[in-house]
Formats: structure tokens, sequence, C-alpha cells
């Protein structure tokens, strides 16, 4: 079994997600045919393209989600739709023990992601977060681990 969590911009633009998903798919080829779990907050951007490609390359996908009130307060009603579909077809739903959102929550989900898998794919642009619990953060705590991080951040891809 390959279990791989995942890191990334949440404001990707639209051209960005398009080649941010094709380049997640390519990087999940090696794993297809395997026992591959993808490990995800379900965060819009890079989190979503991420469950959906490993679900394509026929994975499951078990979700960290940073706290109790994380759907309601910060998934913006428009995204509910997608954000739901992702949860039903989750093998497992965790919830780190905070009530609300925030800084706090963000890290230990991120620390539960990584203390969960064997590699870390980090959809960044490389420059340092706005903040704990983003995603430069998240690659500094994998490799503080020794985790392998495979950064991807493909020609094209940009934040909005």
């Amino acid at each position: 079994m390959t279990r791989i969590g995942i890191t990334g911009h949440s404001n990707l633009t639209e051209e960005g997600r398009e080649v941010v998903a094709k380049a997640l798919g390519a990087a999940l080829t090696p794993y297809r045919g395997g026992e591959l779990v993808g490990i995800s907050c379900l965060a819009r951007g890079a989190d979503r393209l991420f469950a959906e490609a490993v679900l394509r390359a026929g994975g499951r996908v078990e979700v960290v989600l940073p706290s109790a009130d994380y759907r309601e307060n910060k998934v913006k009603p428009e995204d509910r739709e997608d954000f739901d579909g992702f949860l039903i077809r989750a093998s497992s739903v965790r919830y780190m023990p905070h009530r609300q959102a925030g800084r706090a929550a963000y890290e230990d989900a991120n620390q539960a992601v990584l203390s969960d898998v064997e590699r870390l794919f980090a959809v960044w642009d490389g420059r340092p977060s706005d903040g704990r619990g983003g995603t430069a953060d998240a690659v500094d705590a994998a490799r503080g681990q020794g985790l392998p991080v495979e950064v991807i951040w493909p020609e094209g891809a940009r934040r909005g």
C-alpha cells in the first residue's frame, strides 16, 4: 500500500487548475494498479484536484478535516456540492479536535496528514506561507521529518 498526502495552494487560476490536474495524474502514474491511498483535507484547489486524481488512478481517499465547523464556515456555498461529492466518496473522514477552523486546526490537520503518509505531494510555487499552517509550512515540516516531498508546479501553473 502506498499512502501519499497533499499540500498545496487553494487559489489556483482556472488555467493553473488544468495543468496541475494533469501533472498530478502523471505523478500518480507509478502508483496505479497498487493499493493507493491519498490523504487530503479537501481544501479547494490542490487538495481536491489531488483527490480526484487519486480516485481516477483507482485509489481511495482518506479525508482529514481541520475542525468540526470546517464545511459550514470555510467551504463557500458554491463549493459545497463539490466538497460533499468528495466526502461521500471518501473511504474515511477524520476530524481534528477543534470546534473552529483556524491556524491551530490547520497545523494539526497538516501534521495528521504527514504522520500518516510515506510521501507528500506539494502543489507549491516555492514561496513562503502567509501564516502558520500553509503550504510552505507543510513542506518544511515534511522535510524536517525526513518525509520525501515531490513538488508539483508545472509550466502554466498560476495562483489567482
